[in-house]
């Protein structure tokens, strides 16, 4: 009876340890899942565009008649596509220079050449292009692109060019 009694312990303390345990659920790694934090906004960045400078070739120059200072269709396109180089480019301002070929006096050319530059300037402005970035100058005779004594060369000679003073 001692012996059953001993058993019975053993069996209770072995039932009290091992028996009357608490399941546990295994704990289960889950892995964990972390918002990545937002990316900074990256800082602006200006964009410059490139300035290709403005050069008198991107002028078409104007030709006038024999002693006239009006403008021919011819001309006017010219002028058309002067007045938008300025347009596509704010900064620069032109100097119109007034011409005339060889034939007549001093004064009669360098008054001539100013009616040229004159008109060219007017016609330019009437074009939308701003009188501040417009300067004008005749030279009359004294500057031949074509030193020609002939038609082929004085029709040269009479013109208006455009000379780029500032970008």
């Amino acid at each position: 009876m001692k012996r059953l009694l001993i058993l019975m312990l053993l069996a209770t303390l072995a039932f009290m340890f091992f028996g009357c345990k608490p399941k546990v659920d295994p704990v289960v790694e889950q892995p964990v899942v972390v918002a990545p934090e937002p990316e900074p906004e990256p800082e602006p960045v200006e964009v410059i565009p490139e300035v290709i400078p403005v050069e008198d070739a991107d002028f078409v120059v104007v030709y006038f008649d024999l002693d006239k200072y009006n403008l021919v269709d011819a001309a006017k396109t010219a002028l058309e596509n002067n007045a938008q180089v300025l347009k596509d480019n704010p900064s620069v301002m032109v100097k119109i220079e007034g011409h005339c070929d060889e034939r007549g006096t001093v004064e009669y050319n360098l008054s001539l050449g100013e009616k040229r530059a004159k008109a060219a300037m007017d016609y330019m402005i009437d074009l939308g292009v701003a009188s501040s970035r417009l300067d004008m100058v005749s030279y009359g005779k004294e500057r031949p692109i074509d030193n020609g004594h002939n038609e082929a060369a004085w029709s040269k000679n009479r013109r208006a060019a455009f000379i780029v003073i500032s970008q």
